[in-house]
């Protein structure tokens, strides 16, 4: 291996350099990333159960913001569940935005690397055929050493830029289609606690109105 990166000559740096970050990049996105840390097994069914409670205190709502994204999520609900459902939907649209945007951090990083890599395995490549031309202008055309060193430069330069870029651009995809899993899921979960928090809501009016009843005073 090391052989092959001093043949590729200086070019090589900067796609090591890369080869490095993605693979750190896909390495934290995997571990952040993962379905427990997102999304809790049963932390909807548990929220669901404080609101049908009213179990909802101050403290007990910036908890479970802290446990996760989808904690995040059902507690933005939570704290406007008074307002109408409009504008709860409002507020989880708009979280949601904001859980989207860092649960793809790093994603344009890698995204950008799995673009450069060919273009800087090409500049490579260029850089080779320049050296061995100017062998040949030399009068070294008789050098096969020297040709062949330009040769293997161009060649490796390239296929490092394709081994970089082509993991880069697959992991790329897959957590984007991850995270979209994910926000689906999310959604789902708080679509089902909007409803939890109406069904007191489509009762009140009956239990006020029986409540409104005041029996006549004997007497009056």
């Amino acid at each position: 291996m090391l052989e092959l990166v001093k043949a590729g000559g200086w070019p090589m740096i900067p796609l090591l350099l890369l080869t490095v970050a993605a693979l750190a990049i896909i390495l934290e996105r995997f571990w952040t990333l993962r379905r427990k840390t997102v999304l809790p097994p049963g932390l909807g069914d548990e929220v669901r159960a404080w609101a049908a409670r009213g179990n909802l205190d101050p403290t007990h709502i910036d908890s479970l913001r802290r446990t996760s994204p989808l904690g995040s999520l059902l507690a933005a609900a939570l704290d406007v569940r008074n307002r109408p459902r409009d504008q709860i939907r409002e507020r989880i649209e708009d979280v949601g935005r904001h859980l989207v945007h860092r649960m793809e951090k790093f994603l344009n990083t890698l995204g950008t690397i799995a673009a450069a890599g060919p273009l800087l395995g090409l500049f490579g490549t260029v850089v080779g055929m320049i050296q061995m031309f100017i062998t040949i202008s030399d009068g070294s055309i008789g050098d096969v050493n020297e040709l062949a060193g330009g040769i293997g430069k161009a060649l490796i330069c390239t296929a490092t830029g394709m081994v970089v870029a082509i993991p880069a651009l697959m992991f790329h995809r897959y957590f984007r289609g991850r995270i979209a899993g994910y926000i689906v899921e999310m959604e789902h979960e708080a679509i089902q606690l909007l409803d939890t928090l109406d069904a007191p809501r489509a009762s009140a009016p009956t239990a006020s109105g029986a409540r409104g009843i005041t029996p006549p005073v004997a007497g009056t």
